[in-house]
C-alpha cells in the first residue's frame, strides 16, 4: 500500500510556509503522494449540490478563496524532491486543453517526472457559467475529448486532433512530459460514467468514500464498485489488474481506545486501522489517501496526525 495526503486550497493552512511544511514532512515520513483540489472561482451563491457531503453544501462556500491548483503544485515541486504531485482532481473542462496539456507537461518536466494527473468533470454549474467554457451539461463529453487531446499532444510527434470541442494541427508540442508515454491519469468519481472513463482512458480509478449518491464508504460498497469497474475494463479489452486503485477516506481517525459499538472503517486504534488497510489492500486498493485537514484546527495538530499515522499505523500493516 502507498499513502497520500491532501493539501488545502483555502483557509489558514493555504499559505507558502504551511504548504511547504506539510509537503516536506510528508516526503520525509515516506508518503508517496500529495494532493490538491481545483477551483478557479468561488461564486457568491452556489445552488449546485456538492457530491461529498450529506447536506450537499460546499465547505468552501462563502470563503471566496481558492489557490490555483497547478501553481500550488509547481511551488511544491520546488520544495520537494521525491514525493509525487497529484491534481486531485483537475476539472478538465475548466481550461483550454492545449493550455492545460502544456502546463501539465511543463510541471512533469520541472518535477523530474513526479506528476500524476487526477481528473474530474466538475460539479459546480455556477463556476462553469462564470468561466465561459463549454456547457455544464456537456462536461462529461468535453472531459473525454480533452483527455484524448492531452494524450495526442503528449505522445505524438505531429499532434493532430479534430473533435467537437477541440481541434489542432500543424503544431509542435514540446517538451513532452518526462514520464513516458505520459503522466498517469487517475479518473476521479464514483459513477458508472467515471468507471467507463477509467476503463477507456485512465491508468487508475480514484473514488472518495463520502459520496451519498454513490456510496463507497463501506468495504462491501467499494468491492461492488470494483466489480463494476472490472466489467467495464472487460468491455474495453483492458486488464483491470493494470489499473491503480486509489481510495480516499474523509473518516480517518487514530484513537487510543477502540470506539464503542460498531466501528466504521479507518476509525480506531493503530491495530484497527492496520487491519482495515490490509482488508482494502486485499480488495485491490493500491493507494490510500487521507484527509488530515478535517481533524486539525491548527498546523501543528495536522503535522502530528500525519506523523502518528506514519509511525504508528504503517509498521502494523
Amino acid at each position: 500500500m502507498k499513502y497520500g495526503f491532501t493539501l488545502p486550497g483555502r483557509g489558514p493552512f493555504a499559505n507558502p510556509d504551511a504548504l511547504g511544511k506539510l509537503a516536506k514532512l510528508g516526503e520525509d515520513l515516506g508518503y508517496d503522494t500529495l494532493h490538491t483540489g481545483d477551483h478557479i472561482v468561488v461564486p457568491k451563491h452556489i445552488a449546485s449540490t456538492y457530491p461529498y457531503s450529506e447536506t450537499g453544501a460546499f465547505p468552501g462556500a462563502g470563503s471566496g478563496e481558492y489557490l490555483e491548483q497547478l501553481t500550488v503544485l509547481s511551488y511544491l515541486a520546488g520544495q520537494t524532491q521525491t514525493i509525487r504531485l497529484v491534481t486531485s482532481v483537475i476539472i478538465v473542462p475548466h481550461r483550454n486543453p492545449l493550455v492545460a496539456a502544456k502546463a501539465l507537461a511543463t510541471l512533469d518536466v520541472l518535477s523530474k517526472g513526479r506528476l500524476v494527473v487526477g481528473v474530474g468533470v466538475g460539479w459546480m454549474q455556477e463556476e462553469f457559467d462564470t468561466l465561459g467554457i463549454p456547457p455544464f451539461k456537456e462536461r462529461g463529453a468535453v472531459t473525454d475529448e480533452y483527455l484524448q487531446a492531452f494524450k495526442e499532444l503528449w505522445t505524438s510527434d505531429n499532434p493532430t486532433f479534430d473533435g467537437t470541442y477541440c481541434r489542432f494541427s500543424n503544431i509542435d508540442f514540446l517538451p513532452k512530459p518526462a514520464q513516458q508515454p505520459h503522466p498517469p491519469i487517475w479518473v476521479g468519481g464514483e459513477s458508472r460514467r467515471a468507471m467507463r472513463r477509467t476503463a477507456r482512458l485512465g491508468n487508475g480509478w480514484y473514488p472518495i468514500g463520502s459520496n451519498p449518491k454513490f456510496p463507497m464508504g463501506a468495504p462491501q460498497q467499494l468491492k461492488a464498485g470494483l466489480e463494476r469497474l472490472h466489467s467495464f475494463c472487460g468491455a474495453e479489452g483492458r486488464d483491470p489488474a493494470a489499473l491503480d486503485i486509489i481510495y480516499r477516506s474523509h473518516a480517518m481517525e487514530l484513537t487510543a481506545e477502540r470506539p464503542a459499538g460498531e466501528r466504521p472503517p479507518f476509525v480506531g486504534t493503530a491495530d484497527d486501522l492496520a487491519a482495515d488497510i490490509r482488508q482494502y489492500e486485499a480488495m485491490g486498493v493500491t493507494h490510500l489517501i487521507v484527509d488530515f485537514l478535517r481533524r486539525s484546527n491548527d498546523l501543528e495538530t495536522c503535522l502530528r496526525h500525519m506523523e502518528d499515522f506514519a509511525t504508528q499505523v504503517w509498521p502494523r500493516v
